[in-house]
């Protein structure tokens, strides 16, 4: 073969293969490319896409307000009520070993301490008994039982100004200092607390009966009212 020839071949092989290179070059080029730019373009995306909370930031978030546009500033503790009424009087009835015992409870709704008045013999039992028959000493306290919840049967409370809370304490109290015999069937415990519902305008049934069973009727005669207001002086 003719030197000629031999370097043309040659040529035309070292070109050949010199074109199939950069056509892989070029093809791995245009493919990284295409991947660099598909990368470039899912980023967006996925920075656009909200992310998806979890429970615990959903639940902080409820438990901290129920709307996004309340700010930490808006939030205030809420404030303990500094209201000392109303004022009250407590109708109330208990076992006893005889019959029971009526009585009052009296006093502030937001204070523990509470006032006791009701109308018991002085003494034991000898005084009960004699009390059946005539008048006898008697007590306007608390009496064994009066404090004790176990032991009541009924309660009819009823809630007053301050105003009239003052004016019912001072009769319940001229009532006390003014009730010295006790007697079974006339100036008994139900006849006293009688008083001071009379005195307060409500109505009142007849005194002979259960303690229990005064306080209940007490109850259900003034239609179950919880208020009461003492009508103004002339």
């Amino acid at each position: 073969m003719p030197k000629s020839n031999r370097k043309r071949g040659g040529l035309r092989l070292l070109a050949g293969i010199g074109i199939v290179m950069a056509s892989a070059t070029l093809e791995a080029g245009i493919s990284h490319a295409q991947q660099l730019a598909a990368q470039t373009d899912q980023a967006p995306l996925q920075q656009d896409k909200p992310r998806k909370p979890s429970s615990r930031s959903v639940v902080a978030t409820a438990v901290v307000g129920p709307s996004a546009s309340v700010s930490g500033a808006d939030v205030k503790p809420a404030r303990r009520s500094v209201a000392k009424g109303p004022y009250y009087v407590d109708f109330r009835a208990r076992t006893a070993a005889s019959y029971g015992h009526a009585f009052v409870w009296y006093g502030k709704t937001s204070e523990k301490m509470v006032d006791v008045a009701g109308l018991h013999p002085a003494g034991d039992v000898l005084p009960y008994m004699l009390g059946h028959l005539t008048w006898v000493p008697s007590e306007t306290g608390a009496s064994y039982g009066d404090l004790d919840v176990q032991y009541l049967t009924a309660s009819y409370r009823v809630y007053l100004s301050e105003a009239d809370a003052k004016k019912v304490f001072a009769y319940i109290k001229h009532l006390q200092a003014t009730s010295p015999l006790w007697n079974a069937e006339t100036t008994n415990c139900t006849a006293f607390i009688g008083r001071i519902a009379s005195f307060m305008g409500l109505k009142t049934p007849f005194h002979l009966q259960k303690p229990e069973d005064y306080v209940n009727q007490l109850r259900d005669m003034n239609g179950g009212r919880q208020t009461v207001q003492l009508a103004s002086d002339p």
